[in-house]
């Protein structure tokens, strides 16, 4: 009984925590990566996609879905808790647009979203949801992206920028070296893509792309579109990675002349003395003679 906090959501640790909140967190941070990069004028859902088997249908296979026509969602962590949380979101957007005749906006049905994690954290029989989710959308009569993270202790925020999942820690510290406001859709896209690649080591194949440009507007990247975005950054690694060796072969080469240049000073400075010796010397000797 000493631990039953440990096994027990409704009880605190004597230090404060929910274990089973944090046990939730951990399931996060073992799924799959997704990003989530807001541009000017779009905002960009990217997602590392699991290997289908030979014989599976790859379609089937989703970690970006549709809550309602302006609104998209990728979420990390446990499937099978995505799909639930999904269809009670996509239930919420039908009976809003039915009560009130007007389709949700982002931040809505994100702090229903929300609402709903938070629930699970506080109710016997019951754990919580094991996924973290990226709400992305544009409200109705608004052409500003909106981004919003939630988490399964049920905590929900605006970003920027934003990763969930696999290596997030990585790619949230790459997203704040690289990120600037006013994206393009173009920057927008390739940002997405860049921060996915620094946890994807297979390349285009495992990354899909969502890209929103307005209300109700949503489309995913073909294939061979995205593998023309990872080989359009792979030669501009290459090509920042020939700069640097250039400017590291042009440092060495300046100080192999200047320690060169120092030593032939320090032996022209040597020579004056042992030929005045030398001189001298033979004076001495000529006077003997």
């Amino acid at each position: 009984m000493s631990r039953s906090y440990d096994r027990a959501l409704t009880v605190f640790s004597p230090d404060g925590h929910l274990f089973q909140v944090e046990y939730a967190l951990e399931a996060v941070r073992r799924g799959t990566a997704a990003v989530g990069v807001r541009g000017k004028s779009c905002v960009v859902l990217g997602v590392e996609k699991k290997s289908a088997l030979q014989l599976q249908d790859p379609r089937t296979v989703r970690k970006v879905a549709m809550l309602d026509d302006h609104i998209c969602v990728a979420f990390a962590g446990l499937t099978a808790d995505g799909r639930i949380l999904i269809d009670k979101a996509r239930v919420e957007c039908q009976s809003h647009r039915l009560t009130v005749e007007d389709p949700v906006t982002v931040e809505y049905i994100t702090k229903h979203v929300a609402g709903i994690q938070q629930k699970y954290t506080q109710s016997g029989g019951v754990r919580p949801f094991g996924i973290s989710t990226l709400i992305v959308g544009f409200d109705p009569n608004d052409t500003v992206p909106h981004l919003f993270m939630t988490e399964p202790s049920g905590i929900y925020s605006a970003w920027k920028a934003c990763a969930i999942g696999r290596a997030s820690k990585t790619v949230r510290e790459f997203l704040e070296k690289n990120y600037t406001e006013n994206l393009d859709r173009e920057l927008t896209i390739k940002l997405a893509v860049k921060s996915l690649l620094e946890v994807v080591q297979t390349g285009a194949k495992n990354i899909e792309i969502s890209v929103m440009e307005s209300y109700g507007v949503v489309r995913s990247l073909e294939q061979t579109e995205i593998e023309a975005i990872v080989s359009q950054i792979e030669s501009e690694k290459e090509a920042e990675a020939e700069r640097k060796r250039a400017r590291l072969a042009a440092t060495q080469a300046g100080q192999a002349s200047m320690f060169a240049s120092a030593l032939s000073a320090a032996g022209t400075g040597a020579a004056t003395p042992s030929q005045a010796d030398a001189s001298g010397a033979t004076g001495e000797g000529s006077d003997v003679q």
